[in-house]
């Protein structure tokens, strides 16, 4: 099989990592037989100074020309000083609402061989970590109207959570068929004791719900399910939200794993192109120095070509490689604990790639 994939090199730690992903997806294409054609696609910092926009048509062009589009990490100081409406993740946003990705999807999953990672107690890790987060993606506040004005002598800054129907009921929809594959458990998370976007969300997930009557549909308010998240994790199968709330409930989710740098995270609309990424940043502090985890990114490059791509063995193999790494002991410095051996970023890759 042949399939092209758009690269978003991205800044700082991003083409380090974004290295070894490729390395892994050239393992996978000789191991089982298939092509991949890598097309750049700058996004982010590096198209600001090439191009002076974080999103220039032509990467656009390329994303929606491509297969599927995987991406590293973007943004970093260096371009904290630009108009905001040309900062490093306006172009995420936009390649986000240009792809139509309205479903954003992050597992948080705890590897067996990291417990002793997590920042939970021992009790709590070992009852299991394994669910699904589905956060809508191109609505709410980060979408909204946001105003600056000046009133009565002071400035007054606004946001708009805006959500209509059709956007609560296709990313329900959704999370409803994730269930279906799962364990059948749909946990809607709002504030629809305060905010009338929530109240709307609560009565479509509902409405929704009554087509999946084998999955069982509960509803949290999202402040009960922060604090649920880090109290028994092990209670969630699949947690669907709209973009704020899943934004930071789906950082929790991923620190509790043992590592933000083992999570990876898809965006999917209606067609099979997706946008794959860890959830992390771009790591400016460490870039350069060999030490950043390439394993999120790997982890996503092998989301793509399950979801994407429907090869679901080659998945398989990378998810079972990057497990067999961690058995051996081998860890990068973020996940680094006593009796363990410490790999660099490429020295992590070339052992997951040894092991497809």
């Amino acid at each position: 099989m042949h399939k092209s994939i758009a690269i978003i090199r991205g800044d700082c730690i991003g083409p380090e990592i974004m290295e070894q992903a490729i390395a892994v997806l050239d393992r996978v294409a000789e191991r089982f037989g298939h092509g991949f054609e890598y097309m750049d696609a700058p996004m982010g910092g590096e198209a600001i100074d090439k191009f002076g926009d974080p999103l220039p048509s032509s990467t656009l062009d390329t994303c929606l020309t491509a297969d599927s589009v995987l991406l590293s990490a973007v943004g970093g100081p260096k371009w904290d000083d630009v108009p905001k409406d040309r900062r490093p993740e306006r172009g995420l946003l936009r390649l986000r609402s240009g792809m139509g990705l309205y479903s954003n999807i992050r597992p948080a999953k705890i590897f067996d061989e990291l417990r002793d990672a997590s920042p939970l107690r021992p009790e709590i890790a070992e009852r299991g970590i394994d669910f699904v987060v589905v956060r809508e993606l191109i609505g709410g506040a980060y979408f909204g109207e946001h105003k600056t004005e000046r009133k009565n002598g002071e400035d007054y800054a606004s946001d708009i959570m805006a959500y209509s129907e059709h956007e609560i009921r296709r990313i329900a929809h959704v999370a409803f068929q994730t269930a279906r594959k799962r364990r059948k458990k749909l946990c809607s998370v709002d504030k629809a004791n305060v905010l009338d976007s929530s109240k709307l969300w609560r009565r479509v997930v509902t409405e929704v719900g009554r087509e999946y009557p084998d999955v069982t549909l509960s509803h949290m308010y999202v402040d009960n399910c922060a604090m649920q998240i880090v109290k028994d994790p092990s209670q969630f199968d699949v947690i669907v939200t709209e973009n704020l709330f899943g934004d930071i409930l789906s950082d929790e989710a991923s620190m509790i794993t043992g590592s933000i740098g083992m999570i990876p995270s898809s965006g999917l609309g209606d067609g099979t192109r997706g946008l794959y990424e860890p959830i992390h940043g771009s790591a400016p502090d460490i870039a350069g120095q060999n030490t950043a985890n390439p394993t999120g990114l790997i982890l996503a490059a092998a989301m793509m070509l399950r979801y994407s791509f429907d090869m679901a063995a080659e998945a398989d193999a990378v998810e079972n490689a990057v497990s067999a790494v961690l058995r051996d002991g081998f860890r990068t410095a973020d996940t680094m604990s006593a009796g363990k051996t410490r790999l660099g970023c490429r020295e992590m890759g070339k052992a997951i790639c040894d092991r497809i």
